[in-house]
């Protein structure tokens, strides 16, 4: 097919706030022959889309489209025959006019040509809405669950922030598996939503001692497991708080990240610390798969449910309100963009 010359997407030409973020006029992408190209209808905010604005990951240049989530409907499919005849890629059903959902950095734009590896077809029991506001979150929250700690009936579990878009799927999943979660959050209305969402117990770190409360619903032993988007600010707690035996999963840095430490921290109770990223245990076609068959199932049948906080214009301000918004604690739930019907 034919595709425009130029399209528009968000971009930033340095690092640094909100207002480094520009929707400008950038060439169609390139490409490559093992790529679908997608025209997008959604756009998810995530906590890595300020990271790469922060410069806390670095960008490999300038000027950089930034995001990593997306969804809308295939408009090309790869041309490489070796591809097109791999027994992995004819096993996710590609096809033109597929709606699928995208995990590829780069993808904040009304076009992406993406590798195909990195592209879940959504099933006609899952909307296109509801796939971008779940992906990244939800394969995250899956495989960090089985994988970097695997969850079990009767386990403890500590999920930071719980009332955010990765906490509230991480506690319905969690619950799921028969786990009791702690939750900690900032608001009294943040709590009522992560405890309607299955989380047994919810501090208000604001208000409480949060060390002290979760010492006091475990019986002074700690938690099975932490999984921390905090970073910085909890780390200390997080080492207090965990069982003998247990397993910090440090998912994210929303207060910058943890300091380094000695490892040796780590003997007095034989902890384990984990600093995963989801593309690393959704790296082979196989594993991708796995892990989109067992989020668009879990979404289908009503065990995951997403929250959406607010839908934002696909402009220049309304991007950078929404890293502000994310950024704010205010929020609860997914952030999208819509960009075209």
């Amino acid at each position: 097919m034919s595709y425009p010359s130029t399209i528009q997407a968000i971009t930033i030409s340095k690092t640094g706030g909100p207002e480094v973020i520009e929707k400008r006029e950038i060439p169609f992408p390139k490409v490559a022959p093992d790529h679908l190209v997608v025209k997008v209808q959604y756009l998810g905010i995530n906590f890595i889309d300020t990271y790469y604005r922060e410069g806390i990951y670095p960008a490999p240049g300038f000027p950089f489209v930034i995001g990593k989530e997306a969804s809308g409907v295939v408009v090309a499919l790869p041309t490489d025959e070796s591809v097109l005849n791999d027994p992995d890629y004819k096993k996710c059903g590609y096809k033109q006019g597929s709606r699928v959902a995208l995990d590829y950095m780069g993808s904040h734009a009304e076009y992406v040509s993406a590798p195909w590896k990195t592209v879940y077809v959504i099933p006609e029991s899952v909307s296109t809405l509801t796939a971008v506001s779940a992906l990244v979150q939800g394969l995250t929250a899956i495989s960090f669950m089985e994988e970097a700690y695997n969850v079990q009936k009767g386990d403890i579990i500590l999920i930071h922030t719980v009332a955010g878009g990765l906490g509230l799927l991480m506690t319905q999943l969690a619950k799921s598996r028969g786990a009791i979660v702690i939750g900690t959050t900032s608001t009294p209305e943040k709590a009522a939503l992560a405890k309607a969402n299955g989380a047994d117990h919810v501090i208000l770190y604001k208000n409480e001692d949060t060390v002290a409360r979760v010492l006091e619903l475990t019986n002074g032993e700690g938690v099975h497991a932490i999984f921390d988007g905090v970073g910085k600010d909890t780390f200390e707690s997080d080492l207090i708080m965990i069982k003998r035996k247990g397993t910090i999963v440090s998912v994210g840095n929303a207060s910058g990240p943890v300091p380094p430490f000695p490892p040796i921290r780590l003997q007095k109770k034989n902890v384990k610390l984990l600093r995963p990223t989801m593309n690393n245990y959704t790296y082979t076609p196989a594993e991708v798969l796995y892990y989109g068959n067992a989020l668009f199932s879990l979404l289908a049948d009503g065990t995951l449910k997403t929250r959406i906080f607010k839908e934002y214009p696909f402009t220049t301000e309304g991007v950078r309100q929404a890293q502000v918004d994310l950024t704010s604690g205010k929020t609860t739930g997914k952030l999208v963009v819509k960009v075209s019907d």
